[in-house]
């Protein structure tokens, strides 16, 4: 199922125009030569409370510790998977979205793309 499923996501990521896609694996492997790569991270207690607003908004009870306890048991399998570990590709900008919200995240994503596709047009 992964071969099949792998062989779908470089094909489609190899099509032109281009596509913008988000995962654990996409800079690595799937699209590891892609123009640009942006390796996504927040602090894992952020996150937990992200996803806690998120359950609490769709009326669901939450637990705090719960949330976050499932983000880093997550975190730790996929980095020491053995097929396709969760790692930044070494030409892949860090971007810590730790304090910066939904607009902003993607304002600052977009200036990353921009100020790359600049660099490829000198």
């Amino acid at each position: 199922m992964r071969a099949a499923l792998l062989a779908f996501q470089r094909d489609f990521a190899a099509r032109p125009p281009g596509a913008v896609l988000d995962g654990r694996d996409i800079g690595t492997v799937i699209a590891p030569g892609a123009d640009v790569k942006i390796f996504v991270v927040a602090a894992p207690q952020e996150r937990a409370r992200r996803r806690a607003l998120e359950l609490k908004a769709a009326g669901q009870s939450v637990n705090d510790a719960d949330i976050l306890a499932d983000i880093l048991r997550r975190d730790e399998r996929d980095r020491s998977r053995t097929a396709a570990p969760l790692r930044r590709a070494a030409d892949a900008h860090e971007f810590d979205t730790t304090h910066l919200n939904v607009e902003e995240s993607v304002a600052a994503a977009i200036a990353i793309v921009e100020k790359h596709r600049k660099q490829d047009s000198i």
